[in-house]
């Protein structure tokens, strides 16, 4: 039976998950040690916070409910030590980064659960391909409709928050050409993608969801993987789209930007342009943000013009500092402007590296660097 029941929560409360690489010291390839580092994790107090993922080689790091995004980057990082230490226990360190720059998929172990045992099952190769890391940023709506509502309001921002969190340029060895190889992964599933344009209500979702599962093309809501979907169990909307940036305070102000939007967005329920206008450049400007991050350029719906996307961010990042929270907010929005207007990513990070002459391996280790908790 299919749960859609939406659990109230406080509108704008705030929470993140992070999927994470482990890469062995040695190699800095991906090291299948999830289950040890896990079950060290396990003996502690926080263990809530660390899950298993669909490979071996990756595990997901989930944070508490927050209401701002000072609190929520203190326990982002004592979990981020915590992580350091149990991996490093087991010759692996934990990396940022929306894709591991050589690993080879044929490679990785499917994790011995269930779910993810089905999920290997019914997509096949899909699976240990999938074997990429995001960002997800939970906001808390005091009700389905509401909930819906935001869901398509945020939709007209999915190039601005996926250019700001593009950490993934690299596939196999090889540059992609992408800032964001990662968001081509995930596209190749079939309920990837975003809500429907004609979903209006949570009456509306809810009628969507049990007509995909009576068609057997979802078993939960879990198996929607679109980029922004609403996730009623928690009482949110769950932002997706975010690659999983190189460290934890930059993970923290993509997060912090969602919810300062979301405030906006519900305090003043500015008009929107029409739904059809918006998923007709849906595809295309998210293209456009994954090939080529803050250098791309989208079709702005509200002006109906070719706009420069990094411009586009910067004047986002302007409308709403007056309705960030407090000075650790606005602090995350000044961090990301000074990104957005020297167009300078996670991604250009990476390929920096590489053109300063290091190998996959060493760039894979100053990734890995960016981890480390800052000294005493």
């Amino acid at each position: 039976m299919l749960n859609t029941e939406y659990q109230s929560s406080t509108a704008t409360t705030l929470g993140m998950e992070l999927e994470i690489q482990l890469v062995d010291k040695q190699t800095l390839d991906l090291a299948p040690r999830a289950n040890a580092i896990l079950h060290t994790l396990h003996q502690t107090t926080t263990a809530r916070h660390f899950k298993q993922e669909v490979t071996c080689s990756m595990l997901e790091l989930n944070s508490g409910i927050h209401d701002g995004s000072a609190t929520l980057e203190a326990e982002m990082l004592q979990l981020g030590a915590q992580l350091c230490t149990a991996a490093g226990e087991q010759g692996a360190r934990p990396c940022g980064g929306g894709t591991h720059l050589f690993q080879d998929w044929r490679e990785r172990q499917i994790s011995d659960f269930p779910r993810y045992r089905h999920f290997a099952e019914h997509y096949g190769y899909l699976a240990r391909q999938f074997t990429v890391f995001g960002q997800h940023v939970h906001v808390g709506c005091p009700d389905g409709d509401t909930a819906i509502w935001l869901t398509h309001a945020l939709s007209y921002y999915i190039p601005h928050l996926l250019a700001l969190s593009a950490s993934s340029p690299y596939l196999q060895g090889e540059d992609s050409g992408f800032a964001s190889a990662r968001s081509n992964v995930v596209g190749a599933f079939p309920s990837s993608g975003h809500l429907p344009q004609f979903v209006r209500s949570w009456q509306d979702f809810q009628g969507h969801a049990a007509e995909l599962a009576r068609a057997g093309i979802i078993g939960s809501l879990k198996d929607l993987y679109w980029d922004i979907r609403p996730k009623p169990e928690y009482g949110t909307v769950e932002v997706r789209i975010f690659d999983t940036p190189l460290d934890i305070p930059h993970s923290v102000a993509l997060a912090s930007l969602v919810q300062t939007l979301a405030r906006y967005l519900l305090n003043e329920r500015p008009p929107q342009p029409g739904r059809a206008a918006l998923y007709c450049v849906y595809n295309f400007n998210r293209f456009q943000a994954a090939r080529f991050g803050l250098d791309a350029d989208i079709h702005d719906v509200r002006s109906g013009q070719r706009v420069a996307l990094g411009q586009a961010i910067l004047d986002l990042l302007q409308q709403l500092q007056p309705y960030a929270a407090d000075p650790h907010a606005r602090d995350c929005l000044e961090r990301l402007a000074l990104r957005a207007h020297h167009r300078h990513g996670d991604y250009s990070l990476l390929r920096e590296h590489s053109r300063n002459g290091l190998g996959c391996p060493e760039v894979v280790h100053e990734a890995a660097n960016l981890w480390q908790p800052p000294a005493d």
